[in-house]
């Protein structure tokens, strides 16, 4: 099993899943800042070791394909190893839309976005559970986190996206039966919506023209899309103990698109 540079402490430690860029390494550099203690796992493994190098030499970077109950088991079981303890999962790791129309989609394609974001965000939480639910509880109880990546397409249609809006939706529905499940061992379940991110993933999409960037800023009430630092700080929030009373919730972080109910011509103009 892989080691780290120093003996178990008693820092905070937290499993991140797509943590390589995005908001997966927006989200790790914030824990890590904070005095977390970080597993980054992504499905390239040399691209999440270099990422746990750069924060240093107490964190741990792992491949892990969410989608391989095999894959997800080595990967948990290592970071517990090296880390001594779990006190956050962030399932955040997720892939792009097949990018075409309704008739045109294939079945593979369909499942492939559900296997990541929705059944990686399961066997992940699954994988972890048996770990927290050994854990010594805190102050109010709590023994540890899980934090759930929605999205603006969790709440609304857009057209063509047929797997990824049900994966989202799906994954907020699985956060609440979570969070009901494993409140009573202290372990909450809360998720992040976030609306557009400036990632990699977002700027490939406005590459083939699936995103216009200009016409999401017009429709968004503050007016552009967020950084991924933005809603790291979101899901750091939820990890943390000054969540410790939040469980089942989901947190909006959209720049205010899910609640504008008018045309976004009643927005003032940028």
């Amino acid at each position: 099993m892989p080691t780290l540079g120093q003996p178990h402490s008693t820092a905070a430690t937290a499993l991140i899943t797509g943590a390589a860029d995005g908001i997966g390494w927006a989200t790790a550099q914030c824990l890590a800042q904070r005095g977390w203690r970080v597993a980054l796992l992504d499905l390239r493994t040399e691209a999440a070791q270099a990422r746990a190098a750069e924060l240093g030499p107490q964190h741990l970077g792992l491949g892990c394909d969410v989608s391989d109950a095999g894959s997800v088991q080595v990967a948990v079981a290592a970071a517990q190893t090296a880390l001594g303890r779990i006190d956050a999962l962030v399932n955040n790791a997720g892939i792009g839309e097949q990018a075409a129309p309704t008739l045109t989609q294939t079945a593979e394609g369909f499942d492939r976005v559900l296997a990541v974001h929705l059944r990686g965000s399961f066997l992940m939480t699954q994988a972890v559970l048996g770990f927290m639910r050994e854990q010594p509880r805190d102050a109010r109880g709590n023994r540890g986190a899980i934090v759930n990546i929605g999205s603006i397409a969790s709440f609304g249609g857009i057209p063509g996206r047929n797997a990824y809006s049900a994966a989202k939706a799906g994954v907020l529905g699985m956060t609440r039966a979570l969070a009901c499940e494993w409140a009573r061992e202290g372990i909450r379940v809360n998720a992040v919506a976030p609306g557009y991110v400036r990632t990699a993933l977002v700027a490939a999409l406005a590459e083939r023209g699936d995103v216009d960037a200009r016409a999401v800023a017009e429709r968004t009430p503050l007016g552009r899309m967020a950084e991924p630092e933005e809603i790291a700080e979101a899901i750091a929030f939820l990890a943390s103990p000054a969540a410790s009373y939040v469980t089942g919730a989901t947190l909006s972080a959209d720049g205010g698109w899910s609640v504008l109910g008018a045309p976004a011509q009643a927005l003032a103009p940028l």
